[in-house]
């Protein structure tokens, strides 16, 4: 009697599926910078929410699972870049590991300051996993009236 090969398509789709994941959830990233050509190496990228009000600019960043001291908030020539590490707790447990879905390593992300940003004032808070990132904005003179007297 021969053995049959049963063939499952749907196995063989998985597979493809999981490797085209993997392709379009780690590598080459692009830089938040107005350069779109000049792509940035990651291994994972944070996700980020960018918002403003009267006063400045707030970006908040999710960073869960890494350190404070894992991340980098730096100022250069009007760009604001984020950067930092999730450490892997591979090696450290003798489990067995049936499925690893969070992403590890390095990250990085530069962000274009708009002309009104103040790059002096910078601050960073970390709490909870959030990395929030304030820049002030320079102040603009308000309009005032002017008396015009009469000679």
């Amino acid at each position: 009697m021969t053995n049959l090969i049963h063939w499952n398509p749907l196995r063989e789709l998985s597979e493809i599926s999981n490797c085209f994941s993997g392709l379009m959830n780690r590598g080459v990233y692009s830089n938040d910078q107005t350069d779109e050509s000049a792509p940035v190496r990651a291994d994972w990228m944070p996700v980020v929410d960018i918002s403003e009000d009267d006063s400045s600019y707030r970006i908040v960043a999710e960073v869960p699972g890494i350190a404070r001291e894992d991340i980098r908030v730096t100022v250069d020539q009007g760009t604001l870049s984020l950067s930092g590490e999730r450490k892997s707790a591979e090696g450290e447990s003798k489990e067995q590991v049936h499925r690893t879905e969070r992403r590890y390593g390095s990250f990085k992300r530069n962000f274009r300051l708009p002309e009104d940003a103040e790059a002096d004032t910078v601050k960073a808070e970390f709490k909870n996993g959030l990395l929030s990132v304030t820049v002030s904005k320079v102040e603009q003179p308000k309009p005032r009236q002017i008396e015009v007297k009469v000679s």
